[in-house]
């Protein structure tokens, strides 16, 4: 069963969601539908990608990803497929796909040509372009049918730390914050071990708050399992499951959580200092 999954600002208030899978399972009600997300901040690539580039792996090969963010139709913009890491993406050329991508060569990049004639009508970009394209595609039609090849897209850079070797720090930033409030930066573990060759010891700094340790998970936080509840609350900074820096508060929420305590929003800069 072909499997197609679903990534978009719409919000699950409004009717579009229920429309695109409407229209999927009028062209196929074999399709296997899977929700992602629809509750992106609207038209934020930089959260897309990051919940995408961590969702989409554990997709078996060969899946139908339709992304339908900062998406609505304009006849000068294009809309793509990525065939990338051995499955489908669909998106609006407007940078995102490049930074779900930032690091791995797509396979094959089209232009969707279907429904953009002259006289075609396009209301609505993820019914009447994307979901013919992916279903499509589900039926084991070939890309080319639907797209021509091209050989770029729109491309936007994914936000990097840095290392000022003078000073002998690490610049980062914050670049998506969960549902638990935790903040997640740009600076992976492999990135802080590079810049920290050669040093023992270590403090993050962020506003006027500091951190000397970094724990590979939430639940290392608790060094004594018999008194956990006495850890809740306890701020913390880990290498989440997708390898970067993370300020955590441990048992914490949307509304008691790393961003309200640390006052840290995206944007906000981290800095380790090795010492």
């Amino acid at each position: 069963m072909s499997i197609i999954t679903l990534t978009s600002d719409f919000g699950n208030l409004d009717y579009r969601v229920s429309a695109v899978k409407g229209k999927i399972l009028s062209l196929n009600p074999e399709v296997n539908i899977i929700d992602i997300t629809h509750e992106i901040q609207a038209y934020n690539l930089i959260q897309t990608s990051y919940i995408v580039r961590n969702a989409y792996k554990h997709f078996p090969k060969g899946s139908i990803h339709i992304i339908s963010v900062d998406s609505f139709y304009h006849k000068s913009r294009r809309n793509i497929l990525y065939k990338a890491d051995g499955s489908y993406f669909l998106a609006a050329d407007n940078g995102l796909l490049s930074l779900v991508f930032f690091d791995i060569k797509p396979e094959a990049i089209y232009e969707i040509t279907l429904n953009n004639r002259f006289d075609d009508v396009i209301n609505f970009t993820s019914t009447d372009i994307f979901v013919p394209a992916a279903v499509h595609l589900a039926n084991g039609g070939l890309p080319e049918v639907i797209g021509r090849k091209i050989k770029n897209a729109k491309e936007l850079l994914f936000p990097k730390p840095v290392y000022n070797e003078a000073e002998k720090m690490i610049i980062g930033e914050v670049m998506y914050i969960d549902n638990f409030g935790n903040i997640i930066s740009n600076i992976n573990k492999d990135f802080f071990e590079a810049a920290g060759k050669g040093h023992e010891n270590f403090t993050i700094k962020f506003r006027n708050l500091s951190l000397s340790k970094i724990f590979s998970s939430h639940t290392e936080v608790v060094s004594e399992w018999n008194r956990e509840t006495e850890f809740h609350g306890q701020s913390a900074a880990i290498f989440n499951d997708s390898q970067f820096l993370e300020l955590t508060i441990y048992k914490g929420s949307k509304k008691n959580g790393a961003r309200s305590l640390f006052g840290l929003n995206v944007g906000g800069n981290i800095y380790i200092e090795f010492l």
